[in-house]
């Protein structure tokens, strides 16, 4: 399905470097901001109190936020829970208050407002716990990059594969340089939100490889950069469908879902307009310089015994 077709190839790679560069600037000013200020990470990575109240109706999610954050918590979670009466509370540790201290000063804030709200149950989070989390967590994103590699390894060429998994950390690492420079929360969701933009970053480039691969084949007079630039140029359309419909979705859930969904939202926001700029100026551009060419990914027919097209067919010896 395309909305249009650009019947002239748009020359991409003829400013290759100087769309790289600002790539590579973004990228180490995010690696600055990361080892500088480093992520604020939340309640599942630090440790904390875990509360579940209920109440006799439903409640606003809001409104319940604005209790807590009046006992001086910035950064605490609120949710529904199962209902929309139940509500889950993350509160963050202090130094000097007890976990049982800190669900007591909550619910009396709570009761404050709404004297039919009861304690279903509270938990302490605790930091092995978050160590836990963040040796998973950084397990799962290893796990992810060698997956995508040993597959686009086999199915296009190890060039592309090195080129691919450039472009996708280029993806990761800006999104938590975003996070590190304003020191937004890094929770579970937004670590699914990376790796979800893992996945869809790739799956762009798959597409554009493909496409190289098909205009190898069917364009033998083209030069790579050539090559590159048409089969850039034929998912324009493909593109600005995708990933204009997706970012449609996950700019509805930035602007209407609510503190639980902001930052997942906007990790995936992030992601999604950086994914496809690292898809089409990075990827294309590091398997160029890699020298990738049309026998790497157009094998030569085999010459059967006695083939008349074969000129050393008849030799003697």
């Amino acid at each position: 399905m395309e909305f249009f077709r650009i019947r002239r190839d748009i020359p991409f790679m003829r400013h290759a470097i100087v769309l790289n560069m600002i790539s590579l600037i973004t990228f180490l000013a995010a690696v600055f901001f990361l080892a500088t200020k480093g992520l604020h990470l939340s309640v599942e990575f630090t440790g904390g109190t875990v509360m579940q109240v209920s109440y006799a109706e439903s409640v606003e999610v809001e409104r319940v936020r604005q209790s807590v954050a009046k006992l001086g918590y910035e950064d605490v979670q609120v949710q529904n829970f199962g209902t929309a009466r139940d509500v889950m509370i993350r509160l963050p540790s202090r130094k000097g208050v007890s976990s049982a201290q800190q669900s007591e000063q909550v619910l009396v804030a709570l009761r404050a407002t709404d004297a039919s709200v009861k304690l279903q149950r509270t938990e302490f989070v605790g930091p092995s716990v978050g160590e836990e989390l963040v040796a998973s967590g950084l397990k799962a994103l290893g796990m992810v990059i060698v997956g995508i590699m040993v597959y686009l390894a086999m199915r296009f060429e190890w060039k592309f594969a090195v080129a691919a998994i450039v472009a996708n950390l280029h993806d990761v690492i800006i999104i938590l340089g975003f996070f590190a420079y304003f020191q937004w929360e890094f929770s579970l969701a937004v670590l699914a939100a990376v790796l979800a933009v893992l996945g869809y970053s790739v799956n762009e480039s798959v597409v554009i490889f493909d496409r190289i691969r098909e205009a190898f084949r069917k364009y033998r007079k083209l030069t790579t950069p050539q090559v590159i630039d048409h089969a850039i140029t034929a998912t324009i359309s493909r593109t600005i469908i995708t990933h204009g419909s997706t970012q449609l979705v996950v700019l509805s859930m930035l602007l209407f879902g609510g503190a639980t969904l902001h930052y997942f939202a906007m990790a995936l926001t992030i992601g999604i307009l950086f994914g496809i700029y690292s898809s089409v100026f990075v990827a294309a551009a590091v398997a160029m310089w890699l020298g990738v060419k049309r026998e790497d990914l157009v094998k030569a027919p085999s010459r059967k015994e006695g083939d008349p097209n074969d000129p050393n067919a008849g030799a003697t010896v």
